[in-house]
């Protein structure tokens, strides 16, 4: 696939401009988006990346489409999953709910630079070496193991990384938000904001699942120009998407575990890719493995897309089983907190269960008390 400066220097240009406008409209109005401005948002970005899609089609064939939509679709998965743990951080930090997109902006942002530059390396590492095709694949299919015995998506299963935990160790931290600020002045004193821990967890989280998502869209495409799309475009909407979707997130309870068998099936056909060019002398000669078969295009994004498909099906009838269970011992309303339906965040005004207890047990005190003062 050829691909001219200029094409490269409009789309980028196109991207990051439509990057900076949201930038601008965040910055200066940090809010909750409405169920109507995440749904507009959601439908442009994604006909943008279908309209992409054809354009890639109509001028360099259906296969590099084909390259591009299987590639996008694997890279918005693994963003919505990214986004499952967005919104435990957002939780865990009690962000306030009007904070939280600026939180998600800067996080798709970081997200963006790492992937960028794991897209040059992977394409200077396969310019040099085919062999690091067995690298990826092999990487992949551990990935794979790991989030297959990980299991259901569960709030449980995350664990505060060393930079994170360092950053709250070593970090004069206030307990109040300054707004979207990182720092407050405090007694003369500068202080950083809750909000810089939770920029340093959205930072690291990005890191590690950039590490996961440049070998599986390679596996898929080895053009660059494709490669930068899809991550693109995955990344375009992610924001609106957690405010639209919500307690929904908490509901596909299988992603990971569909992840697992598309990360799988990725990985092998890499190696697969990596046997039919081989050139390691220790395997085989170092001649090619003529009888590795390569996988088309085609039935990569066939297999992706019902994957992917069974996945939320089963997901959403699994959540379905368990509220009409919940809803059956009666623990159907009460177990939802403000956090869980406000997609992980308390509202300022509504009490955190810690401070019920402290209210109940003062209020305990005192009636002992004065129970203690009567004759």
């Amino acid at each position: 696939m050829h691909v001219h400066d200029y094409v490269w220097y409009i789309t980028v240009g196109v991207l990051l401009a439509l990057l900076a406008f949201d930038v601008f409209i965040i910055g200066r109005r940090p809010h909750e988006p409405s169920t109507k401005e995440s749904a507009t948002a959601i439908a442009f970005y994604v006909g943008l990346a279908v309209i992409f899609g054809l354009g890639v089609w109509a001028f360099s064939g259906g296969q590099y489409a084909g390259e591009f939509y299987a590639g996008w679709l694997t890279e918005y998965s693994l963003s919505v999953d990214n986004l499952f743990i967005f919104l435990i951080i957002m939780s865990r930090f009690n962000v306030p709910r009007k904070y939280q997109q600026t939180a998600l902006l800067i996080g798709i942002i970081l997200a963006l630079f790492f992937r960028g530059i794991f897209i040059a390396v992977g394409a200077a590492a396969i310019n040099q070496f085919s062999w690091v095709f067995y690298l990826f694949g092999a990487f992949l299919v551990y990935t794979a193991i790991h989030l297959a015995m990980q299991g259901e998506n569960d709030d449980e299963d995350y664990k505060e990384n060393a930079v994170i935990r360092f950053a709250r160790r070593r970090l004069n931290v206030s307990e109040d938000y300054n707004g979207v600020k990182l720092t407050v002045i405090k007694n003369g004193k500068r202080l950083f904001t809750p909000m810089a821990i939770v920029i340093v967890a959205l930072g690291t989280t990005d890191l590690l699942f950039a590490l996961d998502s440049i070998p599986a869209i390679y596996g898929l495409t080895q053009e660059p120009f494709l490669v930068f799309t899809a991550n693109v475009f995955a990344l375009m909407g992610l924001r609106q998407l957690y405010f639209l979707l919500g307690d929904l997130l908490r509901r596909l309870i299988y992603l990971s575990i569909g992840l697992s068998v598309v990360l799988a099936f990725i990985g092998v056909k890499l190696v697969l890719h990596a046997m039919h060019e081989n050139e390691l002398p220790f395997i085989n000669g170092g001649e090619h493995i003529k009888w590795a078969p390569e996988i088309p295009i085609s039935v990569s994004l066939g297999f992706i897309i019902v994957t992917l498909g069974i996945t939320t099906v089963l997901s959403l009838w699994k959540s379905r089983q368990i509220a009409a269970t919940d809803a059956a011992n009666g623990n159907g309303t009460a177990q939802a907190t403000p956090a869980e339906t406000a997609g992980g965040e308390l509202d300022e005004a509504t009490p955190r269960p810690q401070d019920v207890v402290d209210q109940d047990a003062k209020a305990e005190a005192e009636l002992h008390q004065s129970d203690s003062k009567k004759p």
